[in-house]
């Protein structure tokens, strides 16, 4: 593809992730399964915790997006490319998710979208072994911050519980995939700075 070319399917992947349009390759995993008798407590909890994933999903396709186009090998940006994909999956899936509870997605994806593609390109610009190793880190807090919303989610919300269950599932598998590759561990107050940065965001984005 020409440059102009690569810079429109950017352009579109970007307002389609802000704008909550994706296409999952697989189906939901929670598409078999039947809402509990939530309360409307229980409801609006489930959209923020839901709005939060979603916020998360958004700000992995920007991440990939950037590591792709700034990866040095052509292997390494398969694999961005490939792992974007399958987070295309999550992004399609929380989105239907919150419109089934009758809520919304971030009014910010716009700002989240932007950061992150900012954050991966930087990572992508140190090279490809300190770009995989921000994805190491990056899936390492998110699995903890998926594994936290297990745990806070409505017993009787069986579909987002599903839901959160695959996503984990697939962040530890793309996390053990970059380790794989080569990658080069995040120093420690990195480290502290995504974790910091990473508290903002899911604060926020559960209300707004």
């Amino acid at each position: 593809m020409s440059f102009l070319d690569r810079v429109i399917n950017d352009f579109d992947a970007a307002l389609r992730a802000m704008a909550a349009v994706a296409h999952a390759g697989r189906p939901s995993p929670a598409a078999n399964l039947n809402d509990g008798g939530m309360s409307e407590q229980a409801r609006r909890h489930s959209a923020g915790l839901m709005r939060v994933n979603h916020v998360g999903e958004v700000c992995a396709q920007a991440l990939y997006q950037a590591q792709a186009r700034f990866a040095r090998s052509d292997a390494i940006r398969a694999q961005f490319r490939q792992a974007g994909k399958e987070e295309e999956d999550h992004l399609a899936w929380t989105a239907q998710r919150l419109r089934e509870l009758g809520s919304r997605p971030s009014l910010l994806n716009p700002l989240w979208y932007t950061g992150a593609y900012a954050l991966g390109a930087v990572a992508a610009r140190l090279g490809d072994a300190q770009s995989l190793g921000f994805v190491v880190e990056t899936e390492r807090q998110v699995e903890a911050h998926l594994n936290g919303h297990l745990q806070a989610l409505p017993a009787e919300d069986v579909k987002s519980r599903a839901i959160v269950s695959q996503m984990e599932a697939d962040e530890a598998a793309h996390g053990a995939s970059a380790k794989a590759l080569g990658a080069k561990e995040v120093p420690p107050l990195a480290q502290k700075g995504m974790q910091a940065a990473a508290k903002i965001m899911t604060t926020t984005a559960y209300y707004i």
